[in-house]
């Protein structure tokens, strides 16, 4: 719900724009209290005369709500709005009006607050210090109960960090989730406010961010899911820049030593919100059984009063019915005449009828209240399995943070590479050493020419010598 609000005078023209039903399909005038006059006017111009005792010229405090569009929110809850609002601002207890304008067949209802602020009692008006930092404050507050997505400009630097959300804004980030637009955004805006190292750890911690060493990028942003992101490749400029304004990357913990910090870190955020979902649990047991004895002792008191007014009725038609029959002698006319015979067939199917008439009323009743008790069983359990769900999603989360933190912190052993030397040596000795051939058969005509060689020889040998 966006606040927006501001000191001011101008009674009349403040009144005249508030009861303006030109521009608003409906103009309601909610509340005027603290005022001695009932309307607008007269309250407005009752503070301005009691101003005139000061020095204040701004005695009015006008406050605009306007919730965000689809939101649909009910008088309630607007008072309870203006209530918190009223308590930020230091207006506890001021004269005040509140008046509702709709606007597009109630599409667009927002409410408006004005207080009065001269203390009566000191005669002084009331400071607004940081009144626009206080609306601001309550805003955020109020999308946050709600569950509406919130405005870029209520964002709180410091909640960005999902260590300081409560469990309803950690389930709420959740469902946002992030994108890689937002992500470049965190990453340029921590890297515009920030000089040196230091500045810049800090910047990115509180948007949810660590500095990391990465095994082939040198300098990553690591988020609480244990998603790295490069940082020079997210800011657009070169890895040398980095390392001027932040140092060596050498100087940063590795990223299993930041994942394991990290999921540290968030497992002690999933116990505190564990403990929360319990006290939720029993919280909701007890209003559970409050609301159950509630509806049923509404029940009781209203099917007593029902069928008590059943019987009195049955009891006064019973009397009329026996009413018609007449006293005396004109009773003994009738009788013999047989007009008792008549009415009294007549009373008796006028019984039938208003029986079966009570019977009808009392199981429509009966079964009103066992619907009325089923839907509330109904809506009980849907809240039951909502904190169901929300314990699942927090022991889901919790596992892989446990995972995270588990995760071994030594650096990884080098892959053995395979024993190429001894076979290469081996090959090399192969090539070197000299093996024994085996004997090759001869060609077919060599063969031909050694026979020959070895006959001729063999015939020589065995001629006689001639001696001179």
């Amino acid at each position: 719900m966006i606040l927006h609000g501001n000191s001011r005078a101008g009674a009349t023209d403040l009144a005249r724009h508030l009861l303006r039903d030109d521009e608003n399909d409906h103009v309601h005038v909610h509340e005027v209290s603290g005022f001695m006059a009932n309307d607008l006017h007269g309250a407005f111009h009752e503070v301005e005369a009691l101003s005139r005792g000061t020095r204040c010229e701004k005695f009015l405090f006008s406050l605009a709500l306007s919730p965000p569009k689809g939101g649909n929110v009910t008088t309630e809850e607007f008072e309870a709005a203006i209530d918190k609002a009223e308590a930020a601002l230091g207006l506890t207890g001021q004269p005040r009006v509140i008046v509702f304008h709709e606007k597009g067949d109630n599409r667009d209802r927002h409410a408006h607050a004005v207080w009065s602020r001269i203390d009566i009692a000191e005669m002084k008006a009331i400071p607004m210090d940081f009144h626009r930092m206080k609306q601001r404050d309550v805003s955020r507050e109020l999308f946050i109960q709600h569950g509406w997505e919130m405005p870029q400009g209520l964002i709180n630097r410091e909640e960005r960090n999902p260590l300081n959300y409560t469990f309803d804004q950690y389930q709420h980030a959740k469902r946002l989730g992030k994108n890689a637009g937002q992500i470049k955004s965190d990453l340029l805006d921590a890297w515009a406010v920030s000089d040196n190292r230091t500045s810049f750890e800090h910047a990115l911690r509180d948007k949810g961010f660590r500095l990391a060493k990465g095994d082939r990028r040198g300098f990553l942003a690591v988020d609480t899911d244990g998603k790295e992101f490069s940082v020079p490749k997210w800011l657009g400029i070169q890895t040398k820049a980095v390392r001027e304004r932040l140092g060596s990357e050498n100087d940063f913990p590795s990223l299993a030593d930041t994942k394991v910090a990290i999921g540290r870190n968030m497992l002690g955020k999933m116990d505190e919100f564990n403990a929360e979902l319990r006290n939720r649990k029993d919280a909701q047991k007890s209003q559970s059984l409050i609301q159950r004895k509630a509806l049923v002792t509404e029940q009781r008191q209203e099917r007593a009063a029902a069928f008590a007014k059943m019987d009195q009725r049955q009891i006064a038609e019973a009397n009329a019915r026996q009413a018609k029959f007449r006293r005396g002698l004109l009773g003994a006319w009738d009788w013999m005449r047989g007009e008792n015979r008549r009415i009294k067939q007549e009373n008796e199917a006028d019984a039938v009828r208003c029986q079966k008439r009570d019977t009808a009323q009392r199981e429509a009743l009966i079964t009103q209240q066992r619907e009325a008790r089923q839907q509330l069983s109904e809506k009980l359990s849907r809240a039951k399995d909502r904190l169901k769900d929300q314990h699942r999603t927090v022991a889901e989360d919790k596992a892989r943070f446990q995972d995270m933190a588990n995760t071994p912190t030594e650096p990884k052993p080098e892959p053995v590479r395979r024993q190429r030397r001894p076979a290469s040596e081996h090959k090399r000795r192969t090539k070197t050493e000299v093996t024994p051939t085996e004997p090759q058969t001869p060609h077919p005509k060599q063969a031909f020419k050694e026979k020959r060689r070895a006959q001729s020889q063999t015939r020589r040998a065995r001629a006689p010598s001639i001696e001179p």
